[in-house]
């Protein structure tokens, strides 16, 4: 029998790049299904929401300024990355989630396939969304689809992978950035993804990851001028239509929670990545 002692894990925040600690200093403890400790996760304050959109307003030029092509390269990247801590994954999966193991891995590979599917779509929205537009005059006129810009995203609270991927990757793929607050309860899943995209080539500032509560953190992005689109799904049973009437006073782009909620397994379509692209009109004269 071992008498080696537990090398109990803390897990920090993903903000900017980097791992701070929650500026607060607090922690909770996350537990497994039949309730034996995990880990311990930063608490998440006003202040760290705060300053992780300012990192995503910071990188939202940068990642909107690539080639759709590039983005899907980096999102493609991602996947290799998660693909090779697939046991990882399927570990924590299976202990938050409190699935067998063969479900648990399967919940893993729909994830990683789910990542790799919207990095494909980076260079086709244009072609699918965007067109030309028929006009009574000697011109070009061109719809085409943009980014919003910073996006907040709760994410789902059963689903701690295969539900956090089909609610960030598309925010990535149509160009945005995002500030994230994982399950309250199962943020494991979520905290190895941090590591994967900081290991990753995604820009520091486009991914940002506050574990804590949504229902703490939910309100402050919901009302931040700087936030341009939210998405609730993960907001607590009746809280989503508080959060809601926040964010009408930045008249912000806003997702509802699916009731009853959202299968993760179905195929997801286009719209995960339409409530958050903007349509700007371009005119040109004809032969100028």
């Amino acid at each position: 029998m071992s008498d080696r002692l537990a090398v109990r894990k803390t897990y920090k925040l993903y903000v900017n790049g980097a791992f701070p600690r929650s500026e607060s200093g607090r922690t909770y403890e996350v537990a497994d299904t039949r309730g034996h400790f995990l880990a311990n996760a930063a608490w998440a304050s006003r202040k760290d929401a705060r300053d992780a959109v300012v990192a995503a307003r910071g990188a939202f030029a940068k990642w909107s300024g690539m080639t759709a092509y590039n983005r899907g390269q980096v999102l493609y990247r991602v996947a290799e990355v998660m693909e090779g801590r697939h046991a990882q994954f399927c570990d924590e999966v299976a202990a938050g989630e409190g699935l067998s193991s063969s479900r648990a891995r399967a919940a893993v590979d729909a994830a990683v396939d789910r990542w790799v599917w919207y990095a494909g779509w980076t260079d086709k929205l244009a072609a699918v969304l965007g067109g030309a537009n028929p006009v009574a005059g000697p011109y070009f006129d061109f719809s085409m689809p943009e980014p919003t810009g910073v996006v907040a995203v709760l994410a789902p609270q059963e689903s701690s992978l295969l539900g956090l991927v089909s609610v960030l990757a598309p925010v990535l793929a149509t160009g945005n950035t995002t500030v994230l607050v994982t399950s309250k309860e199962r943020p494991l899943p979520a905290v190895t993804l941090a590591e994967v995209l900081a290991t990753s080539d995604v820009p520091g500032g486009v991914v940002n990851l506050l574990t804590g509560d949504s229902a703490e953190l939910g309100p402050w992005l919901a009302e931040h001028a700087d936030v341009d689109g939210i998405d609730l799904t993960g907001a607590p049973p009746g809280r989503a239509m508080e959060f809601e009437r926040e964010a009408a006073g930045t008249v912000k782009r806003v997702v509802r929670p699916q009731v009853p909620e959202q299968d993760w397994t179905a195929d997801p379509g286009l719209s995960r990545m339409t409530p958050f692209l903007e349509t700007k009109t371009v005119w040109h004269p004809i032969g100028v």
